[in-house]
């Protein structure tokens, strides 16, 4: 295996173990929203773009989740 194919292995495994395990801490969320990102890169170099681009939407969808859930965790600390 080539460094780019070792690359996206990683990248694609930390998405499914990040996945995994958002239920248990919303630092998972920001994690997979992170290895996303490498997706996205693994994608754009490979020259998968289409690839790419859905993993870079993925990424800030999982950003946006991980601010709501930051927002929501500090709403409980107020009560």
């Amino acid at each position: 295996m080539d460094r780019l194919t070792l690359f996206g292995l990683f990248a694609v495994t930390a998405m499914l173990l990040t996945y995994a395990l958002e239920k248990r801490n919303r630092w998972f969320i920001l994690a997979f929203a992170g290895s996303c990102v490498l997706g996205s890169v693994y994608g754009f170099l490979q020259g998968a773009w289409p690839f790419g681009i859905i993993e870079a939407v993925w990424s800030a969808v999982a950003i946006r989740r991980w601010w709501q859930s930051t927002i929501a965790n500090e709403g409980k600390h107020l009560t």
